[in-house]
């Protein structure tokens, strides 16, 4: 009685380590494969249940639980990949637990002892984990969060590989029917549960470090363009700005404002409004690198910080917006009104801090807006006095529908 007691030990702490999943999952917003951890060690526990309860000499025990056990494996490791942006190849794991099955049923039929069965279904279970550690090895994330997880693989894969041939050199003929007294179970019986707890530990500490970015990168976005908000993208900016100083990199900065905004508010309502604020976000996100930073810093302002990047490109990248934001259509507006954007572009100087060159770059932009809107300034290349007899650097006239006359600035 006592031993069935203890048997119910491990299963459970899987399923308390299951609820666990679920309820971050859940609550945290976080993405499938948290859940899938979940699903993990509600097979695994499923699979022990089975080991220590069913008959030690039925035929079907160890089918059933290498089915179990294999589903586990395959769901967590699934979803360890899918955590770091990577793809197992999931036919490659049912192969693996096909063959091993296949080999399982020869062996159940050739022979009454465990030994062979144990080796076999552990060697199915170390390939699964080998193959996942080979993926997780491709991945280019190197957080603390993944090093331990790519360590408890590892160990996993030596622990299914290595641990049943050692267990069983000191009791190498184990009869069904002494499965459950053999050395061996009492081994694997502890080494389960230390896998689960140390397999629980690192997967729950990498989810709540992922709940935890989740939440601050959710409070730190815009909710209308899922950009940056405003003290979002100045923060960032207080530390890329001395980063690139201190690599000898340039940093450009673009300032955008939508034109003729309040008109659109006035005319086809604030929904419409804030459908295209979210479509110059969702724009903008789509033509800045990965390496850039991106904020709506205000109503209709939005700011680019272009990192490594001289004056010229940054230019060249301001256009190729307004260009691409001349043509859109809009939700909610008529069908002949196209929005535009004017845009001021400056790059950092040695010394500079973000206030004076947001103010530099503020400054193009309202002669962007001063010279007729729709157009790109450089406050590099251009000065008032020199702008206004200069030619426009973009085209004038807004080759895309006005909007109606109640709808232009006074």
């Amino acid at each position: 009685m006592q031993t069935q007691i203890l048997g119910l030990l491990t299963p459970l702490v899987g399923l308390l380590f299951a609820a666990t999943f679920v309820l971050f999952w859940k609550m945290g917003n976080l993405r499938r494969h948290v859940l899938g951890f979940a699903i993990g060690y509600i097979f695994f526990s499923a699979g022990y249940l089975v080991t220590h309860f069913l008959p030690p000499d039925a035929f079907y025990l160890f089918h059933t639980t290498q089915l179990l056990y294999s589903l586990a494996v395959i769901a967590m490791v699934a979803s360890i990949c899918e955590r770091v942006g990577q793809s197992i190849n999931i036919p490659l794991l049912f192969g693996i637990y096909a063959v091993s099955a296949l080999v399982l049923t020869l062996a159940v039929s050739l022979t009454g002892d465990v030994a062979p069965r144990l080796i076999i279904v552990n060697t199915g279970y170390g390939a699964m984990y080998i193959v996942c550690l080979a993926t997780l090895l491709m991945a280019p994330r190197r957080g603390l969060a993944d090093l331990a997880i790519i360590i408890v693989v590892a160990i996993g894969a030596a622990d299914f590989l290595v641990r049943p041939n050692l267990t069983l050199m000191y009791q190498s003929i184990i009869p069904e029917e002494a499965y459950r007294d053999s050395f061996y179970y009492s081994v694997i019986g502890l080494v389960l549960g230390v896998k689960t707890v140390l397999g629980a530990m690192v997967l729950i500490g990498a989810t709540i470090e992922e709940w935890t970015t989740s939440f601050r990168e959710s409070s730190e976005a815009d909710p209308l363009t899922g950009l940056q908000n405003r003290a979002a993208f100045e923060t960032d900016m207080r530390t890329l700005i001395p980063k690139a100083q201190g690599e000898g990199r340039p940093l450009s900065l673009v300032v955008a404002d939508i034109d003729h905004f309040k008109q659109v508010n006035d005319i086809w309502g604030h929904q419409a409004g804030d459908k295209a604020i979210s479509s110059f976000g969702r724009l903008i996100s789509e033509m800045v690198r990965s390496c850039d930073s991106a904020g709506r810093v205000g109503g209709e302002e939005f700011c680019i910080a272009v990192y490594n990047c001289p004056n010229e490109p940054a230019e060249r990248l301001a256009e190729r917006i307004r260009q691409s934001f001349a043509q859109l259509a809009h939700e909610g507006l008529s069908n002949d009104i196209r929005l535009t954007a004017s845009f001021g572009v400056a790059s950092a100087n040695d010394g500079e801090t973000y206030e004076q060159l947001f103010a530099r770059a503020d400054e193009a932009l309202y002669k962007a807006k001063s010279n007729g809107r729709n157009r790109v300034e450089n406050a590099e290349r251009t000065s008032l006095a020199d702008h206004s007899s200069a030619a426009p650097n973009s085209p004038g006239p807004d080759p895309q529908p006005e909007l109606p006359r109640t709808a232009q600035m006074d």
